[in-house]
């Protein structure tokens, strides 16, 4: 499949209608120390998510294998924790996908999965829109997206955002056309990136408060038992 002639500037995007009660989702940077959570939030899709997330049914070991080859150097990855610090959604960018065209610019490729039950909050559109912004950031001129012609989820991102989709037979691939980046997207990567830390660690103090409050109430109940027989 070739890639089509994009416009010079990118489309105007579809109109998308706003969830309701629409919030800020933190969107953290993963790194090799994740690797153990990534392979646990991957394993975690059935049979059918794997199928549209790798374009076949994935087993335990190809898995395990695509999570040991991630190169952090080079690519980026980025992920959606819920309180339980449980990596609910994820999303990798890999950069320096070589284009089908000669001396055309290199491009960078999105993949992202999302958990059954973390499913229709718009998390794959928040992270496709937080991979084109720091895709953009670091020069990369076009977005690509392959995907099984049936993972229609995916495809109606792609399209909101005004990409080119091109379709044949059971695959298609979504062209993005970046703009360039600018100061203003730079600091909007840099807030992004230190709201979710500061998020993060909050979640980390939170889980660790609760933890301490069910071990002293868990010493209080033996205690108050201990108490009894010797009275008895």
């Amino acid at each position: 499949m070739s890639i089509p002639d994009l416009p010079e500037t990118p489309p105007t995007p579809m109109p998308v209608t706003a969830a309701p009660n629409w919030s800020w989702v933190p969107i953290r940077s993963l790194g090799p120390r994740h690797r153990e959570r990534i392979t646990a939030h991957l394993l975690l899709l059935e049979t059918s998510d794997r199928y549209f997330r790798f374009g076949y049914s994935a087993t335990d070991a190809q898995i395990s294998k695509y999570v040991d080859m991630l190169d952090f150097e080079q690519d980026e990855v980025f992920g959606i924790f819920s309180r339980r610090l449980e990596l609910i959604a994820m999303a990798h960018l890999a950069h320096s996908v070589a284009a089908p065209k000669k001396d055309s610019p290199a491009m960078s490729e999105f993949g992202v999965s999302v958990l059954p039950t973390a499913r229709k909050r718009g998390f794959g559109r928040r992270l496709f829109e937080h991979a084109t912004l720091h895709a953009r950031n670091r020069g990369v001129e076009t977005l690509l997206i392959h995907a099984l012609s049936e993972n229609t989820a995916m495809l109606k991102i792609a399209r909101n955002a005004g990409a080119t989709v091109v379709r044949e037979g059971s695959e298609s691939d979504a062209w993005l056309k970046l703009p360039p980046d600018t100061f203003a997207s730079h600091v909007d990567e840099l807030v992004g990136h230190q709201a979710a830390e500061l998020d993060y660690r909050l979640k980390v103090r939170a889980r660790q408060v609760s933890g301490l409050l069910d071990a002293i109430g868990e010493v209080k109940t033996s205690l108050g038992k201990t108490s009894k027989v010797a009275e008895e």
